[in-house]
């Protein structure tokens, strides 16, 4: 079987709706429980017209509200550093140069492979003229989706999604099975909580070392956490922020990171963890099944070889 052919059998995708913590992908809006302060500024209210497309999850769309993702660098040779470049364009057709600072970055850029086993999350460089750019190297051949999650100046958050290709032979991997453990870089994260569709559900990662619970975890773009949700069987993207904030006076630096959730469907999720410690920023994934009854406890793979890296901290 020839590689388009392989690649158009084999899709997964990313959904989740996120609620009570504040992220970036504001395509979708927050409806879960969040606290009165969390130290992460929110997205304007959508308009009118905004709200009448609300349900639509972010990074399904290469364009939407006027603003478009436009990748220059279109191919990628597997194991080769690309400096990869992409504008995004507004209403008049010209680059987008003025962004609001959000998580301590003006753009967050996620790279997903369509088997939902690859993971980058980057911060790209903007260039005078509206033109982002940053190193990105892809282990393999494949499909990938590319997320540009912004907000334009005075403008709403939006993630915008557009396929990104690495030539080459390529079988897609299997979606690990769900477990509730992951061990990364000799951490050990154990999620806690129920995902249940179409309700605010209470997700808790708990991580420690050498047995012992990580109570000094590090800032890491102004959070304890960031998690970026990942539904198997569309294209649809979220990035989540916890409860509370870093030097807040009431949230612990560890051993919990608790994020509220609110799933739309039944089915398998892929989760992504970035949490900082030791100066080092560690990423742990995660498959998640969301089933009914409500009382059913989620479960996630000890996914070790999930591969994954930031870049632009």
């Amino acid at each position: 079987m020839n590689t388009p052919a392989r690649l158009g059998t084999y899709v997964l995708g990313l959904a989740v709706v996120f609620a009570g913590a504040l992220g970036v992908g504001g395509a979708v809006g927050a409806t879960g429980p969040a606290p009165a302060k969390n130290g992460h500024g929110g997205h304007t209210t959508p308009s009118p017209a905004a709200q009448k497309t609300e349900h639509v999850p972010g990074g399904l769309q290469v364009s939407q509200g006027g603003y478009t993702l436009t990748p220059q660098t279109t191919s990628i040779t597997p194991g080769t550093e690309t400096d990869f470049r992409f504008t995004v364009n507004g209403p008049d057709g010209r680059p987008v140069t003025a962004y609001e600072t959000q998580h301590d970055k003006k753009l967050h850029l996620i790279v997903v492979s369509r088997d939902a086993t690859i993971f980058r999350h980057l911060h790209p460089e903007l260039s005078g003229e509206g033109i982002w750019s940053v190193p990105l190297t892809l282990p393999g051949a494949g499909a990938y989706r590319i997320f540009a999650d912004f907000a334009p100046q005075g403008g709403e958050g939006l993630t915008l999604g557009a396929d990104l290709y690495v030539p080459g032979d390529y079988a897609p991997p299997a979606l690990p099975a769900p477990s509730r453990t992951v061990a990364v870089d000799g951490y050990t994260v154990r999620l806690d909580g129920t995902l249940t569709p179409g309700a605010a559900s209470r997700i808790t990662a708990e991580i420690s070392r050498d047995g012992k619970p990580v109570t000094d975890l590090q800032p890491y773009l102004g959070a304890y956490g960031h998690l970026v949700a990942l539904r198997v069987g569309d294209l649809a993207y979220l990035h989540v922020h916890p409860d509370g904030a870093p030097g807040d006076g009431v949230t612990p630096a560890g051993p919990g990171i608790t994020f509220y959730a609110e799933v739309p469907s039944r089915g398998d999720y892929r989760l992504f963890l970035d949490f900082q410690h030791d100066g080092t920023v560690h990423t742990v994934a995660f498959t998640v099944r969301a089933e009914q009854p409500s009382g059913a406890v989620p479960t996630a793979t000890a996914d070790h070889g999930a591969e994954h890296s930031h870049s632009g901290h």
